[in-house]
């Protein structure tokens, strides 16, 4: 991975205002635009990966870094992200930056933690979080 690809990733996530993930390697461009860890789960089930990818994501908690881990993307920048989504990554071997380091992620009303986050609260084992949160995303009809 070159320095410029995380570069280009986080210009493209703040640009796109649109844009929830943004992954580069090289002239390999992919942008998502849907919420949440919805394309990561994507990605694992249908068999994909990030290795050798930069990633812009707009907020990291503990339930997508589970899933970088197994995604394997050589760095994950964030605006906001949470001390256990950095601890995970750290602890994978997947470089880290970011605007904001916070206790954890709220859900989107802002009245607790991020439901996704609380689903994998003892869960350290990336393969592990992905079962966890396959069955979540189907409890909230995320159409995973």
């Amino acid at each position: 991975m070159d320095a410029t690809d995380l570069d280009l990733a986080r210009a493209l996530l703040i640009a796109n205002r649109d844009a929830t993930l943004v992954a580069v390697r090289g002239d390999e461009i992919h942008v998502c635009h849907e919420r949440g860890v919805k394309p990561l789960l994507k990605m694992i089930k249908e068999g994909r990966s990030l290795r050798g990818f930069a990633v812009a994501d707009k907020v990291v908690g503990k339930a997508p870094a589970l899933l970088y881990a197994v995604l394997g993307p050589e760095a994950v920048f964030s605006p906001v992200m949470s001390w256990t989504g950095r601890a995970v990554l750290l602890a994978s071997g997947i470089a880290t930056s970011y605007d904001t380091l916070v206790r954890h992620i709220q859900n989107r009303a802002k009245t607790g933690q991020c439901p996704m986050d609380s689903s994998v609260t003892n869960v350290w084992e990336p393969y592990e979080a992905v079962g966890v949160l396959m069955d979540r995303a189907q409890q909230m009809a995320l159409g995973v």
